[in-house]
């Protein structure tokens, strides 16, 4: 048997108005997963351990097995493996935002989606700037970058911006949770306020301002830790070689520290305009020479952050249509049985515009079982299936069964 779980990154929602009390996975038009669900088996995961923000960091690992209070060390230290960049001893790596802020409040946590090639440009320029023997910038994919600093403490409360838009940016800057970490909070703090005078009048800034795009005038680093100590999926669950496909660092760095390689799709974006075929393709090629695929797509988290219903509503049928579609005909074409699972890390409701930590459905077709009787994917339908409710590593287990 082989396996292979499709992630529809923030898929999950709330009842919407406009969709006439549906949520966008009621409403989309889904007959892959349906087809799925009512071949397979559903329930629904809870994929926030309590007292953990429902970031995708946590929620991916939880889908994937990991104990999240023993391994997590914060985003920044996983998107670092995925950047090749190395985490020595007495440093602590953050995730750091571009992002734009409008009349002192945060408008959105990804500078209008900023494209790689002008992040890294102004990436580059902050570390001529504010780069020192204590820290560095390095440059990422559109929004999102790695600082690292040195000698700094973790013990920080820190707001992810998609969590606040339209919040007075002075409100949400970083706080110490210790006295050890007062010093640290103060860098942090001083480094986003030097950022928001050196972006202002960058050259890339005025002439996305001029373009009508939002500027990428502030840094925003969050999510803090130090080196996690992950043991492979191999050694924990004794699957075979496997593979991750993302578009997003957090994700492939995840896989890194699982044991998974990362494969690298040209033209995957995160977003509704991503390369689903590309993607999709390089799942059924791997799963030719591997036992174990993860396959994330970002699209329906970043529609959700952007509180546009319609446009979540779509990647979740662009994920049916073209990626569940051709990697179930693939499939059964394939010399091994192979296993799929469907779901969301978190849901990111599009009138909250950022996560939460509430169960998300959750979906496995396993050629030759008998099916539970719910004939269709959704929030609802899910928690009617014969998995019933299940927490973290549960989900795994149950997927990895023989």
């Amino acid at each position: 048997m082989k396996y292979i779980i499709v992630l529809g990154d923030g898929m999950a929602d709330e009842p919407i108005e406009q969709f006439g009390g549906k949520t966008p996975l009621q409403a989309a038009s889904t007959p892959m997963m349906d087809f799925l669900a009512r071949n397979g088996r559903v329930g629904i995961l809870n994929t926030v351990p309590a007292g953990f923000h429902p970031g995708s960091e946590v929620a991916n690992l939880s889908v994937l097995g990991y104990d999240v209070a023993e391994v997590f060390e914060g985003r920044g230290s996983l998107e670092a493996a995925s950047m090749g960049v190395g985490i020595e001893p007495g440093e602590m790596a953050m995730r750091c935002n571009l992002i734009c802020i409008e009349d002192g409040k945060i408008k959105n946590h990804s500078a209008g989606h900023i494209s790689n090639e002008e992040a890294s440009e102004l990436i580059a320029y902050l570390q001529s700037e504010l780069g020192d023997d204590s820290v560095s910038f390095y440059p990422g994919i559109s929004y999102r970058h790695l600082l690292k600093i040195k000698g700094a403490d973790k013990h920080l409360d820190c707001t992810p911006p998609h969590d606040v838009p339209g919040t007075d940016f002075l409100d949400v800057m970083v706080k110490a949770t210790n006295e050890n970490a007062e010093s640290t909070a103060d860098k942090i703090n001083s480094l986003i306020l030097q950022s928001q005078e050196l972006l202002a009048q960058h050259p890339i800034n005025i002439r996305r301002m001029a373009e009508g795009k939002d500027p990428a005038n502030s840094i925003w680093p969050w999510s803090p830790g130090y080196r996690p100590s992950m043991k492979p999926m191999q050694e924990l669950f004794g699957i075979g070689n496997g593979v991750v496909i993302s578009a997003v660092d957090l994700i492939r760095g995840i896989g890194v520290y699982a044991g998974l390689k990362p494969v690298i799709v040209d033209g995957a974006t995160g977003l509704y305009d991503t390369n689903y075929e590309g993607k999709v393709q390089a799942a059924i090629d791997a799963l030719k020479d591997n036992d174990f695929v993860f396959l994330h797509i970002e699209a329906s988290d970043e529609a959700g952050h952007e509180g546009d219903a319609e446009l979540k509503k779509l990647t979740i049928e662009y994920l049916d249509k073209r990626v569940l579609k051709p990697l179930y005909d693939a499939i059964q074409k394939m010399d091994e049985p192979v296993s799929v699972a469907v779901l969301p890390d978190h849901p990111t409701p599009c009138c909250l515009r950022t996560h939460t930590s509430h169960p998300v459905p959750f979906l496995i077709y396993r050629p030759g079982d008998a099916a539970d009787g719910v004939m269709s994917y959704s929030e609802t339908e899910a928690a009617n299936g014969s998995y019933g409710q299940l927490s973290g590593s549960e989900f795994i287990h149950e997927f990895l069964k023989k």
